[in-house]
């Protein structure tokens, strides 16, 4: 049997049991896309700073560097809705127009937020490769009219190691979701962002709170050190 393996984390050392292998840990990206991160898009078009988003790519591809070469499972999502937009809620479509970035819209890279555009699709920086999951969510969480679930479920994953953005709306809903169906989560600190940054700050924060409500939080360098690891057996 491996070896418990613990990445150095707060408010506890992460995951809980240490069963942590390549085999039941996934790197969950979570919408890191150019409606978010890149000039013209959605967030840009709300008129928030973009910098803010765009500072949880660096630590992101380090992660995501060496978990393809460890052979962890690998996750993205996408919010986008159908060209249609039928499965768009009224309300949502409301609130965006309200803002001056109605969703369905045309923007410098397509319809925003729908799927197929470029708007939609994630950054170069982070781009899947073939063979990777990728999840088209019509909401905030990953879970709600996806089959991100039953895609966990058959592959036997129970930790998942959570980034991108933004912290406080679709990261911190996926991982709320995910705690309340038994997965082990863990937030990558410096790779993920908000447009606010004390909201960001907040989201962090709340993790934390009575032992770890909903998880643990940790930075890059402390999950590097454990994913670089090899497997140790013992027993």
């Amino acid at each position: 049997m491996p070896a418990p393996r613990f990445v150095n984390a707060n408010p506890y050392p992460w995951p809980y049991d240490g069963d942590l292998t390549e085999a039941n840990t996934a790197l969950v990206i979570i919408d890191m896309q150019n409606d978010f991160c890149s000039p013209g898009g959605y967030v840009e078009k709300m008129g928030y700073d973009l910098g803010l988003t765009r500072a949880a790519i660096a630590p992101i591809q380090t992660l995501l560097g060496a978990a393809r070469e460890r052979g962890y499972h690998i996750i993205f999502t996408r919010e986008g809705h159908r060209p249609d937009l039928s499965n768009l809620p009224a309300n949502k479509l409301w609130r965006s127009r309200r803002i001056g970035a109605g969703i369905g819209d045309p923007g410098p890279m397509g319809r925003i937020l729908v799927v197929g555009e470029k708007g939609q699709d994630v950054i170069p920086e982070l781009y899947p490769r073939a063979g990777e999951t990728v999840i088209d969510k019509p909401g905030k969480g990953a879970f709600v009219g996806t089959d991100f679930g039953l895609i966990l479920m058959t592959l036997g994953i129970r930790n998942l190691i959570i980034c991108g953005v933004t912290t406080d709306v679709c990261v911190s809903t996926t991982m709320r979701d995910a705690n309340d169906l038994g997965y082990e989560c863990l937030l990558v600190e410096d790779g993920t962002g908000a447009t606010d940054y004390g909201n960001y700050l907040a989201a962090l924060k709340m993790v934390t709170m009575q032992g770890g409500v909903f998880g643990a939080i940790a930075p890059t360098a402390e999950i590097m050190q454990v994913i670089r690891a090899p497997l140790v057996l013992h027993g």
